[in-house]
């Protein structure tokens, strides 16, 4: 389930053979293998370009005077979870934690060998590994206590010291702490730190005005201290790319009712037109065009001199320098504003929220990654978003909580459910309310006389967190369990989980950006069609008899399948589908 479209630089390394050094309109690019891996991430820098695979594997194409060794795997016993390439290094994040890394600057004795940098951070309470950020020729760790590492090269302050003192570093020094995301780029020399109150700091190379700090320090090339932008847009800090002489910011703005806007900033160097608007910007400046202005940012990538721009109505955009063709508008002129890419017929457009786009120092990549969420994440996203909550209730402190019937529902059944649920029919909505808000947050404020009713059932309610943590863990061996095979295993999950995740495509069904108005009249009727025929599977592993199968459920369901990743369960959803499509036609 492979889709990566690519344009720019063919040459060192050589990606497609029998194709020129500059290719310059989107063309496909196929793995040998294609239909037993599925990209989870393209990581490309200069010299370099690692492809990582769902199932914790990759390979990467290097320069070598020696074609046959230009294409190899990476030899990693855990499986890797992240992959950075900067100019002179790579660094590989396991899911273990460890930060495996290569290069001239982490490893002088031999650049070509993998050493575990991780554990050479003098805290041994503090070598957990959260995030991998690369440099042009450093390498920026975040550990899960918050705290932000640098490695490499200092030549400009990027690590906040200053570089006559500290010219490099083989150990790891700490930059600073209660940091919750670390932002730079393979080709820059400077890096932006965002702590837990939206406070951005920044340190490195300044001469072009790329760390955002105004006209008055444009004059200061080298900012060799951790220093707070002071003028930063309002809205809350989604992502911040770095080329060689500009920087792009993501904003959601969270002034814009229940849908917040993103939209996208630029400061640094006019030079090669990489700023999505005219003239050197010192301060970070929103990137305004018509031909995205109504649609959310998806993504966004940079590469040395030039951007790339994925929005939600499946549209690419890009500008910056264009010497290699890494705009994808079929020439090599610089382009200072935004241009639409034509782009061949993408097989999972349904979905182009799983579409990601990665730019390489002259190169460029759109590829398809599906999310691969674990059960866990999406219970989260239950529990935190609004939009798949279905009941809210009050508290007495005024609090609005928003709640998951299901999950309120599998609480009742499993203490006393009908007992309880034969007090409730019998209550006022505002005193159900409070049974719910009790059962549901273990909330003892309540109406004594209501509390006596039913102080049996909810004294025996563990919190919801606990319960949920005991289903997902399967520790109750009388869960009924539902089957999902993967080639050589079997992963058993409750019933309930499936449920739950149900609700999240029924999410996604709604939010399906292609228009089938052409199709069918009303699109959330068919979505919602598909959802229950999903939903009955779930529950009965079957589909109902009396349900008249359609070509566009089918391509709706497919979608939500390819999606989950469920696509090997058993029995197989849509292998039912298509098998009764046939035989009602």
């Amino acid at each position: 389930m492979n889709e990566i479209i690519f344009f720019g630089s063919n040459l060192k390394p050589k990606l497609i053979k029998n194709k020129p050094e500059k290719i310059t309109k989107p063309i496909q690019f196929k793995f040998e293998n294609e239909n037993e891996k599925q990209i989870k991430q393209i990581f490309s820098s200069y010299f370099g370009t690692i492809f990582l695979f769902k199932n914790g594997k990759a390979i990467e194409y290097l320069d070598e005077e020696d074609s046959k060794q230009n294409l190899q795997k990476i030899q990693i016993k855990e499986n890797i979870q992240k992959v950075t390439v900067g100019l002179g290094n790579e660094a590989i994040l396991t899911k273990e934690g460890n930060v495996l890394a290569k290069g001239i600057y982490i490893n002088p004795k031999n650049s070509k060998e993998f050493i575990n940098i991780s554990s050479l951070i003098e805290d041994t309470n503090d070598r957990i590994i959260q995030d991998i950020v690369p440099g042009w020729d450093s390498i920026y760790l975040l550990t899960s206590n918050r705290n932000a590492y640098g490695i490499g090269l200092n030549y400009f302050g990027q690590f906040g010291f200053d570089s006559e003192t500290l010219k490099e570093t083989k150990k790891r020094i700490l930059m600073m702490k209660n940091i919750s995301k670390i932002f730079s780029g393979n080709t820059s020399k400077s890096v932006f730190l965002l702590n837990s109150n939206q406070e951005l700091f920044v340190s490195g190379d300044n001469y072009h005005g790329q760390l955002g700090l105004g006209e008055s320090r444009r004059k200061e090339t080298k900012i060799q201290k951790l220093t707070k932008i002071q003028n930063i847009p309002k809205g809350k800090i989604i992502d911040i790319k770095c080329g060689y002489k500009h920087s792009i910011m993501l904003i959601e703005d969270e002034n814009e009712n229940q849908n917040p806007k993103r939209k996208l900033y630029s400061c640094g160097k006019y030079k090669f037109n990489g700023l999505g608007k005219d003239g050197d910007i010192y301060e970070f400046t929103e990137i305004k065009s018509s031909l995205f202005e109504n649609n959310d940012i998806l993504d966004f990538s940079v590469g040395h001199y030039h951007t790339l721009i994925l929005t939600s109505n499946s549209k690419l955009f890009s500008f910056g320098g264009n010497y290699y063709g890494q705009l994808g508008n079929g020439d090599t002129n610089n382009q200072s504003i935004p241009i639409q890419i034509e782009l061949p017929k993408l097989r999972f457009n349904e979905n182009i929220s799983n579409y990601h786009i990665s730019c390489g120092a002259y190169r460029s990549f759109l590829y398809y990654s599906p999310s691969f969420s674990n059960l866990e994440e999406d219970l989260i996203k239950l529990f935190r978003r609004k939009e798949f909550c279905d009941i809210s209730f009050k508290t007495k402190n005024g609090e609005i909580i928003e709640a998951h019937k299901l999950i309120l529902k599998y609480r009742l059944n499993q203490n006393q459910n009908e007992k309880l649920e034969e007090i409730i029919s019998n209550k006022s909505i505002k005193e159900s309310n409070q049974i719910f808000e009790m059962i549901y947050s273990n909330n003892s404020i309540i109406n004594p006389k209501l509390y006596s009713e039913i102080k049996e059932i909810i004294n025996s309610n563990e919190k919801i967190e606990e319960t949920m943590k005991r289903i997902y863990l399967n520790e109750n061996e009388n869960e009924k369990d539902f089957i999902i095979e993967r080639k050589e295993k079997q992963y058993k999950f409750p019933k309930l989980i499936l449920i739950m995740r149900s609700e999240l495509y029924r999410g996604m069904f709604l939010s399906v950006t292609e228009d089938k108005s052409n199709k069918v009249t009303d699109y959330s009727e068919l979505s919602n069609k598909s959802f229950q025929i999903f939903e009955y599977w779930i529950y009965s592993n079957q589909i109902k008899e009396e349900i008249q199968i359609t070509q566009e459920i089918i391509d709706e369901i497919k979608i939500g399948i390819d999606y989950f990743q469920l696509n090997q369960t058993n029995p197989n959803l849509f292998d039912l589908l298509i098998k009764k499509f046939i035989n009602q036609n």
